[in-house]
């Protein structure tokens, strides 16, 4: 499974159009970057494409009216992700604004989910003689 490295300024961008929020965090994931919200991530960065978690409805309307792309690697995409337009990536200025209310509304879906539960460590093996 081949997984796509973000450049520079795909990281700059994605940082760009996430929002400002004091519980936003972004940090890195395999090279790419992703958008947490109480733990849970709202947005993230896979090579060049940014995908959002959206409520239902509002994926149906992203899916239908868009030219989405699947998120993530093209052999096992993430399910729950819709990938924006690739286009956008490449049309400017009025395209942050489309990708910035899309963020937006997965942000608001993703912070109204209950937190997500830190990982408890694991107890090491024991050891076969």
């Amino acid at each position: 499974m081949e997984m796509a490295k973000a450049s520079d300024a795909d990281k700059e961008r994605f940082r760009s159009v996430v929002p400002e929020h004091p519980e936003v965090v972004v940090k890195p994931m395999f090279g790419n970057l992703g958008a947490f919200v109480n733990g849970n991530m709202f947005a993230g960065l896979f090579g060049p494409t940014i995908g959002v978690k959206l409520a239902e409805a509002d994926r149906e309307v992203l899916e239908s009216t868009e030219r989405t792309v699947p998120f993530g690697p093209a052999e096992r995409p993430m399910g729950g992700y819709t990938g924006l337009p690739e286009v956008w990536n490449e049309e400017g200025d009025g395209d942050d604004a489309r990708v910035r209310a899309w963020i937006n509304k997965a942000f608001e879906h993703v912070a109204g989910l209950p937190p997500k539960a830190p990982k408890t460590p694991r107890a090491p093996k024991a050891k076969t003689p």
